[in-house]
């Protein structure tokens, strides 16, 4: 474990600090151990930041802490990725409040392929359940990743169909990835790591408190690349996982349901305020998305003319051709590895020649 990930969960320890303000400290003072040895004046320059912050990055209780942390999650085979750690979920980078880091159980199947989140309600019928089953098995030519929360209901159906198929599943936990919830799901958590894993990020040892799920759904949401909702109650936290979903660009599903079910409510009501696609078949899906019946998405990129491009303008535009969905300038900083100032600079050349989009949150796109 290097020295920048124990200060990198130390930093996410911090009361008062979320995800976006510790990103911006890790900006301002170049990494996240230079955080903590940074002066208390320099610290108080930084926007958001507060005397009760710099206390907490001053005290040597924090990073003992982390340090236990640590040696928890070595002894329990945990795996902890920071935010620009090669491991961490390519997609989920591309959300403004992304995680800082995430602990990690099983294989790492998510990187560089489909990834299809399936979430609904906790009391699903069972023609819910026959429909959950029939998309997953419909998805299996296109070899996608199943995500979705490991929760009763229409989440564990996605997830025990995916190992009926034999794709890989991640489930996305509120609590701490040592503390299955519910419990009866256990069983299936172990089989899922043999192909794909359980995530969260939250450190072990955290109960599931209510209050941490909606924080869990945007994982799921943001390292999707289509979200479909099955059956969901007008209010629950799979319609806050499709809004947050859409709010990500992402593109989002809901199966049509009985219009008096009350199980069907959210979905339909997605579908009437156009945050969501009508989903009949997986037709739907490969349309919309383009991916073809061998499951390879097509994305045609431009064929770049590199002649009047700078070494480092043609380095961004290579970057950027491998993320048709964008990438985040600090991400482009580090893959490049040229300072975010100057990455600053050579878009805005691209973008006046037409080669590059700016996207909301700080996100660039090769321009199609």
């Amino acid at each position: 474990m290097s020295i920048d990930f124990l200060h990198i969960i130390a930093l996410k320890s911090v009361s008062g600090v979320g995800d976006v303000i510790a990103k911006q400290l890790i900006s301002y003072c170049g990494s996240a151990e230079a955080v903590f040895n940074e002066t208390k004046g320099n610290l108080r320059k930084i926007p958001q930041i507060g005397d009760k912050v710099i206390d907490a990055l001053k005290s040597n209780e924090i990073l003992e802490n982390a340090e236990k942390s640590v040696y928890e999650c070595e002894n329990q085979g945990v795996e902890i990725i920071p935010y620009y750690h090669k491991d961490y979920p390519e997609k989920l980078k591309l959300i403004n409040d992304s995680p800082l880091l995430v602990y990690y159980k099983g294989v790492k199947s998510y990187q560089n392929r489909k990834v299809v989140g399936i979430v609904g309600t906790r009391n699903a019928t069972s023609y819910g359940k026959e429909i959950t089953e029939r998309i997953v098995e419909s998805l299996v030519s296109h070899d996608v990743l199943i995500s979705s929360g490991l929760a009763y209901g229409i989440d564990i159906t996605a997830h025990r169909a995916a190992l009926k198929y034999n794709l890989p599943t991640v489930g996305v936990l509120a609590g701490g990835v040592d503390w299955i919830y519910p419990a009866i799901h256990r069983k299936s958590s172990d089989e899922m790591q043999m192909t794909g894993g359980i995530m969260s990020e939250q450190p072990i040892g955290t109960q599931p408190d209510a209050h941490l799920f909606p924080a869990r759904n945007r994982i799921i949401a943001g390292m999707s690349d289509v979200l479909i909702v099955v059956e969901a109650a007008k209010k629950g936290g799979a319609l806050i996982t499709a809004n947050i979903a859409h709010s990500y660009n992402r593109e989002v599903f809901a199966v049509p349901g009985n219009l008096n079910s009350p199980h069907s409510e959210g979905c339909n009501h997605l579908i009437r305020n156009q945050k969501a696609n009508i989903f009949t078949r997986v037709e739907d899906i490969e349309y919309l998305m383009n991916w073809d019946k061998q499951g390879e998405k097509v994305v045609n990129m431009p064929a770049f003319d590199f002649s009047g491009l700078s070494e480092k303008e043609r380095s961004v535009l290579t970057v950027l051709s491998d993320f048709h969905l964008g990438l985040h300038l600090d991400e482009l900083s580090w893959k490049t590895q040229i300072s975010v100032n100057q990455v600053v600079s050579l878009l805005l050349n691209l973008e006046f020649a037409g080669l590059v989009n700016s996207l909301p949150g700080k996100i660039y796109q090769i321009k199609k």
